[in-house]
């Protein structure tokens, strides 16, 4: 993880710890979007020829109408910024201080941030207007590795523009397609549903076609994203599916209940052969790594499987046990840990049932990540 991308980490966990605690602008403004700009995009929020918030500018705007943040470059107004409240919907026609202002001034990047999500707009369609569409989309909670490079160049140690304004068009409507084409694996349209059950079904697509065929679309998009994240966890884990010494399982205990753990540091249980890690361990792990997305870098969860259950493992090291997943028998289970290593057993009907532990796991994480 370079420098950039840990700072940016910090920052999304600070999205992931606060947001639901923010209910003003004001607070969204001290507790995200400041730290944004300072650490992520690396301005001096505190030297006014960095930043300058509450900015107004006489040049035609409504009397009193302020930009929350403008970012400044040798002089001159760089990146404008507007910031709404956590969870508010991003809409320039909830903006227009920073459309109009954009359009008089020299700047080029326009932000529109709720403290999570980041927008990020030029004027690729008509000089000086703000395009419909941002070039550039970050969510703090669901990043896209691909818009770390070019979120990197607006930074201001690495700053270029003419790059980021070069390459904005394409990456503009690639975002927006991404985003359609996201939408569509979730709820597929009548559209997408008729064409591709015309290259498969030679019936007449009536109203019990399309609904029957609406389904089959939904499992197959299901289907085919869980091939691909499994063949490609399959490549990346290598050597960690394979046996290897793992934690000892420890007694098992009834119920959702927590009891103390007796394991002794460094102890491992010897493998019986034949060890085989399933689909469903491979997925459930998937799961947590995902939880665990912006608390730690997902290069340190490992997974080690064992003949009783499957490990998962801090810093591939036995003292830091995440969770247990017990998928071998009739029932499935999930052994949580807190920072003690008590453990507590959690049913599951099934794996999405993973995501109501998320902050257990997330916090034992943290526990070993603040040590």
């Amino acid at each position: 993880m370079t420098e950039f991308e840990d700072k940016l980490a910090q920052v999304a966990r600070r999205a992931r710890d606060y947001a639901s605690s923010l209910d003003t602008e004001e607070a969204t403004k001290n507790a995200l979007v400041m730290p944004f700009i300072s650490q992520v995009l690396g301005y001096d929020v505190f030297d006014p020829q960095e930043v300058v918030p509450e900015f107004v500018a006489d040049l035609g705007l409504k009397k009193g109408e302020k930009i929350d943040y403008a970012i400044m470059r040798e002089g001159k107004v760089n990146i404008l910024v507007e910031a709404k409240k956590v969870g508010s919907e991003l809409s320039l026609a909830h903006a227009s201080q920073l459309v109009r202002y954009f359009h008089t001034s020299e700047a080029r990047i326009g932000v529109l941030t709720n403290g999570r999500v980041w927008n990020f707009y030029t004027d690729l369609d008509k000089a000086n207007i703000l395009d419909e569409r941002p070039f550039l989309v970050l969510d703090l909670l669901d990043i896209d590795p691909v818009t770390v490079p070019k979120l990197e160049q607006l930074a201001k140690g690495s700053f270029d523009l003419d790059s980021v304004i070069a390459a904005a068009e394409e990456l503009k409507y690639v975002s927006a397609i991404k985003r359609e084409i996201s939408a569509e694996m979730a709820a597929p349209s009548d559209e997408l549903v008729k064409v591709l059950a015309k290259r498969v079904y030679s019936g007449y697509m009536n109203a019990k076609a399309v609904e029957t065929f609406t389904r089959l679309t939904e499992e197959a998009a299901r289907q085919y994203i869980n091939d691909r994240v499994n063949a490609r966890l399959k490549t990346a884990l290598g050597d960690q599916v394979s046996p290897v010494p793992a934690a000892p399982a420890g007694p098992v205990d009834t119920g959702d209940q927590t009891v103390p753990s007796n394991e002794e540091n460094g102890q491992e249980a010897q493998l019986k052969p034949g060890v085989v890690t399933t689909e469903e361990e491979i997925e459930g792990f998937r799961i947590i790594k995902a939880i665990l997305a912006g608390i730690v870098p997902m290069n340190r969860v490992y997974m080690r499987d064992a003949a009783s259950y499957c490990s998962v493992i801090l810093d591939d090291n036995n003292r830091k046990p995440v969770a247990r997943l017990h998928f071998d028998g009739k029932m499935k289970y999930l052994m949580l840990f807190d920072a003690e290593k008590n453990r507590t057993r959690v049913g599951l009907e099934n794996l999405e049932d993973i995501y109501e532990s998320a902050e257990a796991l997330r916090s034992v994480v943290r526990s070993y990540v603040e040590v």
